[in-house]
């Protein structure tokens, strides 16, 4: 046991000092705290002048109010003729006069440019002048326009009931909220297995090709050394995780008075305990899943430039994983987000968004689960009988014919 936790230790250390972890820790960190802080990122380094528009009133009513000057969009109400407005919109002063005139009781809009808008700016006046139409029609109900705007802004509380015992009626939000942790759930394991899989799979692949191993395993049994391969690359996993999520918290928590950090809270109000249990369980057990495989694959090759080719399956899987997650997030209830989430190497990210998008029973995600705990304990028997036959076996050709080899030389 003393050489298991020595090995062990020596990975974790080694590992954890090296300067990729570092990097991919600040990575990881930059990539969610860009998404997370985007609004204010572009707003400082991207920041342009409100559009300036000038708005003539063909009406016989007084609209002004409609349009209220926004950090985006400055309106103007000229009275000079038409033909003077237009000049100062092809000298610049103005990005698009509109000319807005009733027409049985709803406005109609003519937008005037001589540069053309760009298709933000275009959307932006396109939303304003929709919802501008609307407070007019209802106005000409005789209603003031804080009664219309208390009218258009009404929301109707609505909830969800499944007269099915063994599934949960999950209202619009906490689905919404279901879909955004799954993303993160499914991205972090797409990177964690992508990254890890790759270390373990190189650093055996090295030691084997250095001749390092046989010197190693003279005094250490093969298994000890596959245990201790797997043990210490899952710490050093872990260790990247909850490193994440403190420096990540604390950033959440600090920057800009912590509006995020209660962000991050309403989404995780709106989840379910199961789905972060299942989330987390998902997650780690993944990782193990991979890990398991990619000693295997190290222990095949005969040198670390083969391991990129022998890696190049289970990365796919990952790859087609991570790919079917993104195509379910605008329909989580499909076929084939329903056939993945039970496929082992993929259920990973699968399944949390099923879980915290659509209305499932509990059987479901406990089936899965043991599908994935089978297949982790299967392959880690087959797996660890294999290793201790093929890392000091050395072969050429590819993966099937390393295989073919090593059981034709060991059986």
């Amino acid at each position: 046991m003393s050489k298991f936790w020595l090995l062990v230790k020596q990975l974790y250390v080694q590992k954890v000092k090296a300067k990729s972890f570092i990097f991919s820790i600040v990575l990881y960190v930059a990539v969610i705290s860009g998404v997370m802080f985007w609004s204010d990122i572009k707003e400082a380094f991207f920041q342009e002048d409100a559009l300036k528009i000038a708005l003539i009133n063909e009406t016989d009513v007084e609209i002004e109010a409609l349009f209220e000057s926004t950090s985006d969009i400055q309106f103007t109400f000229p009275t000079d003729e038409v033909e003077k407005v237009e000049e100062q919109v092809i000298d610049g002063d103005f990005a698009a006069v509109i000319f807005v005139e009733d027409q049985d009781n709803s406005l109609t809009a003519e937008i005037a440019t001589f540069e053309p808008l760009t298709f933000n700016d275009q959307q932006s006046l396109s939303a304003t002048l929709q919802y501008a139409g609307k407070i007019y029609e209802v106005q000409q109900l005789n209603l003031t326009a804080e009664q219309a705007n208390k009218i258009l802004q009404s929301e109707t509380n609505i909830t969800m009931k499944s007269l099915d015992e063994s599934t949960s009626g999950k209202s619009e939000d906490e689905k919404a909220a279901g879909i955004g942790a799954s993303f993160l759930v499914g991205f972090l394991i797409y990177s964690f297995v992508m990254t890890f899989l790759s270390m373990i799979t190189t650093d055996v692949a090295s030691e084997k090709g250095s001749r390092v191993l046989e010197v190693l395993l003279a005094s250490v049994k093969p298994s000890t050394h596959f245990m201790a391969k797997l043990t210490g690359t899952f710490l050093l996993a872990l260790t990247q995780i909850a490193t994440l999520l403190v420096v990540q918290g604390l950033l959440f928590a600090l920057i800009d008075g912590g509006s995020k950090w209660e962000v991050v809270q309403e989404l995780v109000n709106e989840l379910s305990y199961s789905f972060i249990g299942y989330s987390v369980a998902f997650l780690l057990i993944t990782i193990i899943l991979y890990l398991i495989l990619g000693a295997l694959l190290g222990s095949l090759v005969s040198k670390v430039e083969e391991s990129s080719q022998a890696m190049m399956p289970a990365m796919m899987v990952g790859v087609i994983g991570f790919y079917v997650l993104i195509s379910g997030m605008a329909s989580p209830d499909t076929m084939l987000i329903k056939v993945f989430s039970y496929i082992p190497f993929t259920s990973g990210m699968v399944m949390p968004l099923r879980i915290g998008a659509t209305d499932i029973s509990s059987f479901e995600p406990i089936l899965s689960m043991s599908i994935l705990i089978g297949t982790v304990i299967l392959l880690f028997l087959v797996s660890l009988s294999f290793y201790k036959r093929s890392v000091l076996t050395y072969s050429s050709g590819g993966i099937i014919q390393k295989i073919k080899t090593v059981l034709k030389v060991t059986t």
